[in-house]
């Protein structure tokens, strides 16, 4: 089977949410045969175009600001209208992850927007498929999915420093695996249909 094909389309006003790209790309490759592309929805080319129509499955990224995506993640997503018309990306997997400065900063609207955006678009969207950490007085903050979601990654970053939680990088790279793992086995199964 030939290499699967993962793009990650982000955007990072801080660097924070760039750190969380950067693990969820890290996770994606740790499955052999995975090719992973990074392209900021900030700043587009007609070959980050190219990349995103071409790839089994995109991962959604963007900040939490003001309790949504990132303006630049909007105007990215209003610019899919005519792949949207077209169903270009039409059961291509999906995911996504954000992150906030504060411990809910309403990160789980901005995964429902991501995950909308994908349905949209008709495409399959892969949950985190973590049970939540941090949920009990013997637990710990340094848990995986410490947040506790289950539509994607949430990360949650102090404004004031670059630092991301070393936590929440682990999730990343967990949510990463996953949508390797699960292009790889709708791949499997799309070929298998065709025979």
């Amino acid at each position: 089977m030939s290499d699967i094909s993962i793009v990650i389309a982000s955007y990072s006003g801080y660097g924070h949410t760039a750190q969380i790209a950067t693990a969820v790309a890290d996770g994606a490759r740790s499955l052999a045969g995975t090719r992973v592309h990074r392209v900021d929805v900030g700043s587009l080319g007609d070959a980050d175009w190219e990349l995103l129509d071409a790839a089994d499955a995109i991962v959604f990224g963007t900040p939490t600001y003001m309790g949504t995506a990132s303006g630049a993640f909007h105007a990215f997503a209003e610019a899919t209208s005519k792949r949207w018309s077209d169903r270009a990306w039409s059961d291509k997997l999906a995911a996504g992850f954000t992150n906030s400065g504060s411990m809910s900063g309403d990160k789980l609207h901005t995964l429902q927007y991501l995950s909308l955006l994908a349905a949209q678009h008709g495409m399959l969207w892969v949950s985190l498929n973590l049970l939540p950490g941090w949920n009990t007085t013997t637990s710990d903050p340094e848990d995986d999915n410490r947040l506790g979601f289950y539509l994607g990654a949430g990360a949650q970053s102090f404004n004031d420093t670059p630092a991301v939680h070393d936590a929440d990088l682990r999730t990343a790279r967990h949510l990463g695996r996953r949508v390797a793992e699960q292009t790889r086995i709708h791949r499997a199964g799309l070929a298998a249909a065709a025979r």
